[in-house]
């Protein structure tokens, strides 16, 4: 199986597996895992805070970002696209029980201008404005980085109006390895941002989200309250922290993999791609030219072994990772363009 499904399809390698056997271990709820004390040690100056948590899942990252900087009926600001609004299963309503006010961004960026449009006085009849936040890169963007003069003017406007900011930041590593710029300076103007270990950087789970004491003092509490804590989670963290040490640069090669993904997808005939769109490790394309939909084109790649994702009737998504290397993706692209229009 080629497996472009995801990047959370990687799997840990056999040296992660090895350091996993071997991490130290303790009562993480107790503070007492060194494998984990040490990672997020680490994490904290990687984010530019002050402290950092370690966490199951990025999707609890943010939902316990929510909880902390708003009350229950606040407004959260952000784009169409966030994985908070059609990702993670509700939960902004259902676990932090806020609002989401949505801009419609380029490729899942949005601009100062937009935001500024969006914010609006204090008004009773109105739910309190209280957090912008931002996805770094753009899932449903295409993988798109958002520039960091973007991103410094966006956090302007917010705190300038007396809103926290909060970066998703699942592929933050993919856009720094991409720009060569630190994952700090881009996180500089965000109050709360965190980071994923099993996407492309191939640990089998947990997350990592950083702020300042206190933020992460209020986030622990409700880590505690959601069942986020955990045992002998080094286990974890060990990989997680190999992936630091042996995972990152590498994902210029997911990169590279996902630009020649690109240039042959747009040598298929009925394939419609903008291949300057990408950036990082995520394909979308387009299937409309075709005989087919995006969920029968998936189905028929996959009974020839390769696996991508149908957004809708008309996208498919591909994903490059540590999985698949660049003899994986001459191979898809042969499979893809022998089905295409074979209906």
């Amino acid at each position: 199986m080629i497996d472009l499904f995801s990047d959370t399809k990687t799997r840990p390698t056999p040296a992660m597996r090895q350091v996993m056997a071997n991490a130290e271990v303790g009562d993480e709820r107790a503070n007492e895992d060194p494998s984990v004390n040490r990672l997020v040690e680490r994490c904290a100056p990687l984010l530019g805070k002050q402290a950092a948590l370690f966490l199951p899942s990025g999707t609890m990252c943010n939902e316990i970002a929510l909880a902390v900087h708003c009350k229950p009926g606040d407004e959260v600001i952000c784009d169409a696209t966030s994985h908070i609004i059609g990702s993670e299963g509700g939960g902004p309503a259902a676990i932090a029980g806020v609002m989401l006010n949505s801009i419609v961004g380029a490729r899942g960026i949005y601009s100062a201008v937009q935001l500024q449009e969006k914010i609006h006085p204090e008004w009773a009849h109105a739910p309190r404005q209280r957090l912008v936040e931002v996805e770094q890169t753009s899932n449903f963007g295409g993988g798109a980085i958002w520039p960091l003069s973007t991103l410094q003017e966006v956090a302007g406007v917010a705190h300038a109006a007396g809103l926290a900011t909060h970066m998703d930041g699942a592929r933050l590593l993919n856009a720094c390895v991409a720009s060569g710029i630190a994952a700090a300076e881009y996180a500089r103007g965000f109050d709360s941002v965190w980071i994923d270990f099993s996407k492309g950087l191939g640990a089998p789970g947990g997350a990592v989200l950083a702020g300042t004491r206190d933020f992460v003092y209020e986030a622990t509490r409700l880590k505690l309250r959601w069942g986020g804590a955990m045992r002998q989670s080094g286990i974890i963290a060990a990989a997680c922290e190999y992936a630091l040490d042996h995972h990152v640069a590498r994902l210029a090669d997911d990169h590279a993999n996902a630009q020649r993904l690109a240039e042959g997808i747009a040598a298929i005939e009925g394939l419609s791609i903008d291949v300057s769109a990408v950036e990082t490790n995520l394909v979308y394309f387009d299937v409309v030219a075709t005989n087919w939909n995006a969920e029968k084109l998936c189905n028929a790649l996959l009974g020839r072994g390769v696996r991508m994702w149908p957004v809708n009737s008309r996208t498919v998504r591909a994903v490059t990772h540590l999985d698949v290397d660049r003899a994986g993706i001459d191979e898809a692209l042969v499979v893809l363009d022998g089905i295409a229009l074979s209906r």
